[in-house]
C-alpha cells in the first residue's frame, strides 16, 4: 500500500475516527512496527513533517532513519542518461537499494515552480513508485500533502458543531511564491470526505481545475466568510501563470473584522505562518485559532496512515 494521494484510501472518514482513536490511546498498536524501519527523505526542509513522522513511527513501535538531501543529493531519472556532468546516481539504483534498508519510505519533495507540466507530473514520486519496492510515503510533494490534510479533517472533526459545517479555504498575502499543493489538498481531500467547500482567493490566482473539483469559487473574501463555521488559510503561487506571486493584495490578510463576519467560526492554518501578513495576531492567539492542534494532530495523522500501511 502506498500513500500518495486521497486515492489510495477508500475510506477517508473512517480514516480520520482510526486517527481519533490513537489520538486516544497512542500506543495501542506498538508492537506493529517492531523489527521494521522507517525511512524518511528530505529534500527539503521540514519541522513539523519531520517531528511528527518521527513520533508517529515510535509510537507504533518502527525504527526511522532521516535522510537529508537538502544539501544537493541529485539523482538522474532519464533512462539511457549518460551520467558525466553533475549527477552521481540514477533513481533506479537509488530506489532499490533503500528498498533493501527501509520496510517503508517516507519522501518530501516541493515543486520547482518553474516548470508546471515537470511539476504536476509528480516525476520523483512516479520513479520512485516504479523503482522503490516497498510502500511510499507521501511527506509533502509537488501537488499534494496529504497528511497534512488527514490532520486537518481530524481537527475538523473534533471541533464541528453540524455534520456539514460551511468551510472556506481562503487565499492570503505572503512575500514568497509558495506550492499550492497544501491549498490542493486541502480542497481536494476535504471535498473527498464529503464536505462542501468554498475557495476564496483574487482573480487569476485560481488552483488547478483538478482540485478545485466541485468547490464553489468566491472573488469577495468577505462574502466567502459570511457565516463560516471553518476558515482555512494559505497562501499559494499562481497556476496559470505558472509559480509567480500575487502582490499588492495585503487586504486579503486575515483580521478580526473579517473573522467577525463568521458563525464564531474557527482559524486555520497549516504553519509556518507569517504573522500580521498572512494574519494579524488577534486572530492566530485567539482562543478560535486551530493551528497549534492541527499541528498536534499531524502526529496522529501520520500514525493512522502508517498503521494501515504495516497492517497490509
Amino acid at each position: 500500500m502506498n500513500f500518495i494521494t486521497q486515492n489510495d484510501i477508500n475510506n477517508i472518514p473512517k480514516l480520520v475516527q482510526e486517527a481519533l482513536e490513537l489520538k486516544a490511546s497512542p500506543l495501542k498498536y506498538n508492537h506493529l512496527g517492531k523489527g521494521k524501519t522507517l525511512g524518511l527523505l528530505f529534500f527539503n526542509n521540514s519541522l513539523r513533517t519531520r517531528i511528527s513522522t518521527q513520533k508517529a513511527a515510535q509510537n507504533l513501535g518502527l525504527e526511522n532513519i532521516l535522510l537529508s538531501a537538502v544539501d544537493g543529493w541529485k539523482l538522474e531519472f532519464e533512462d539511457g542518461a549518460i551520467m558525466n556532468i553533475d549527477k552521481a546516481e540514477h533513481i533506479k539504483e537509488a530506489a532499490a537499494v533503500m528498498s533493501q534498508y527501509f520496510d517503508i519510505l517516507g519522501i518530501r519533495a516541493f515543486p520547482s515552480l518553474k516548470n508546471k507540466v515537470e511539476d504536476y507530473s509528480e516525476k520523483l514520486f512516479s520513479a520512485f513508485q516504479q523503482y522503490a519496492s516497498i510502500p511510499i510515503l507521501n511527506l509533502e510533494s509537488s501537488t499534494q500533502h496529504p497528511l497534512q490534510s488527514v490532520a486537518d479533517l481530524v481537527t475538523i472533526e473534533e471541533h464541528k458543531t453540524v455534520k456539514k459545517p460551511k468551510i472556506v479555504l481562503s487565499w492570503a498575502p505572503h512575500p514568497k511564491a509558495l506550492p499550492q499543493a497544501v491549498a490542493n489538498s486541502f480542497s481536494i481531500w476535504t471535498q473527498s470526505a464529503g464536505y462542501d467547500l468554498t475557495i476564496t482567493h483574487p482573480k487569476g490566482m485560481e488552483l488547478s481545475p483538478d482540485f478545485v473539483g466541485n468547490a464553489t469559487v468566491e472573488y469577495d473574501q468577505e462574502k466567502a466568510f459570511e457565516g463560516a463555521d471553518f476558515i482555512y488559510t494559505k497562501n499559494w503561487s499562481s497556476f496559470k501563470d505558472y509559480g509567480k506571486p500575487l502582490t499588492n493584495h495585503e487586504d486579503w490578510m486575515i483580521t478580526q473584522e473579517k473573522m467577525a463576519l463568521t458563525n464564531n467560526g474557527y482559524f486555520m492554518h497549516c504553519l509556518p505562518v507569517r504573522r500580521n501578513v498572512v494574519v494579524e495576531d488577534a486572530v492566530l492567539d485567539s482562543s478560535q485559532s486551530l493551528a497549534i492542534k492541527q499541528a498536534n494532530n499531524r502526529t496522529f495523522a501520520a500514525q493512522a496512515v502508517l498503521k494501515r500501511i504495516l497492517e497490509k
